[in-house]
């Protein structure tokens, strides 16, 4: 079955995580992805067999997954004839994209003036930290980021510390990001022939994640929407956390008067409906704290999958706050490819990886393969893309430009 991307070329001159994944969201659904790294070590996720020092298991699960469905081109882009190899590559592609600083692009003479006069087609991608309006010589990790960008703020209880979002988040998002600006670049070639720059950041991406409590604050300059908020003391009691016997579960009602009548029959507490403190909205917000409270006593008495239960038979949206080994043994994950097992080389037996986010009817994406070795591809492509003799091949590697 054909894939959506087929046909279409990406130069991957990225490395770590939010350009990786760009490229690999692209790779999954069909196109060409040429990796392009550096002769002797590569990309620096392919040294990455840890996290904060803890050992993540026996294959390099952070490198393989994120660079699944590419092929592997090394090449000295410190040398003159490294540059005019990647000039060839260019010729014959359809996105260059990069989350390497702009400085580094200029010495590499990989500037988007210089690649637009070779391929005036080209669409030419970068994943930025904080984009490109001004420019900031700093570093840009995906947690720094998130700090300035008022997500972790609201995180956690008042008086606690603000709370990380999770490892990679932000350029996980903004690698799709990154892709989607790449579709819309690539459409509009479709109408007017020529290609374009683009830029997505982390910084732009973690704005964008915070949307929902950024815009209310836009509006109206509460901090309700941007500081933290004690679930003990929740404005709406009915859309909170709950801990019951055997875990956390969340209740997502509006708060009316129908929602709380039917959840004090989901209880077992029809007397609660009827409560003095609990007999409107707005008293439920004024005795919040002790509505908070009660619930929390009430809830503890069961499991999560019999509350769970009481609330659906009555339309009462919850849901049980599972941890990542619940995720993992959930079969809608598995039956939507949204986790996948593969075949892993380096350890030569089945893996289970994260799977595919998006669902095409027509065109579906696969993963076919995990990462490539180091440079594994370079000989095939130059011989059959640029259709390069073995002699020149063979130059090449005496001087270094290639492995």
């Amino acid at each position: 079955m054909k894939q959506a991307l087929e046909g279409i070329r990406v130069l991957d001159l990225t490395q770590w995580l939010q350009g990786p994944v760009c490229a690999q969201y692209l790779a999954d659904f069909g196109a060409e992805v040429i990796h392009v790294e550096r002769p002797g070590g590569g990309d620096g996720a392919r040294g990455v067999r840890s996290i904060k020092a803890l050992a993540i298991g026996d294959w390099n699960q952070y490198f393989l997954v994120i660079n699944r469905n590419k092929k592997s081109l090394a090449v000295d882009l410190k040398k003159p004839e490294g540059q005019e190899l990647f000039y060839e590559l260019v010729r014959k592609s359809d996105v260059f994209l990069s989350n390497f600083q702009r400085e580094n692009l200029r010495v590499w003479g990989l500037t988007w003036e210089k690649l637009r006069e070779i391929n005036p087609r080209l669409i030419y991608a970068t994943n930025s930290g904080y984009g490109h309006a001004r420019e900031i010589n700093r570093p840009s990790y995906d947690i720094n980021v998130q700090a300035l960008t008022g997500l972790m703020s609201r995180q956690g209880e008042p008086g606690e510390p603000p709370i990380y979002l999770g490892m990679g988040s932000g350029d996980t998002y903004g690698g799709l990001m990154s892709a989607l600006g790449i579709m819309l670049a690539l459409h509009e070639r479709r109408r007017t022939g020529r290609g374009q720059s683009l830029d997505a950041s982390l910084y732009g991406a973690q704005l964008f994640m915070a949307a929902p409590t950024l815009q209310p604050f836009l509006a109206s300059g509460k901090s309700l929407y941007s500081t933290q908020q004690s679930r003990k003391q929740a404005g709406n009691p009915l859309w909170n956390r709950y801990q019951v016997k055997d875990k956390w579960i969340f209740l997502c009602l509006e708060d009316t008067d129908e929602n709380w009548a039917a959840l004090c029959e989901s209880l077992e507490r029809p007397e609660l409906a009827s409560d003095a403190r609990f007999e409107s909205a707005r008293k439920r917000g004024e005795h919040n704290a002790e509505l908070v409270a009660l619930l929390d006593s009430v809830l503890q008495e069961q499991n999560s999958q019999e509350w769970i239960d009481r609330c659906r038979s009555l339309g009462l949206p919850a849901a049980p706050i599972q941890n990542l080994k619940d995720v993992s043994g959930d079969a809608q994950a598995w039956e939507n490819d949204y986790l996948l097992e593969v075949h892993c080389g380096e350890v030569n037996r089945e893996v289970d990886i994260r799977g595919l986010p998006i669902t095409l009817s027509k065109t579906p994406g696969r993963v076919e393969s995990l990462g490539p070795e180091l440079g594994q591809d370079t000989e095939l492509l130059l011989m059959n893309l640029l259709e390069m003799e073995w002699d020149r091949i063979s130059e090449l590697k005496e001087r270094g430009v290639i492995p």
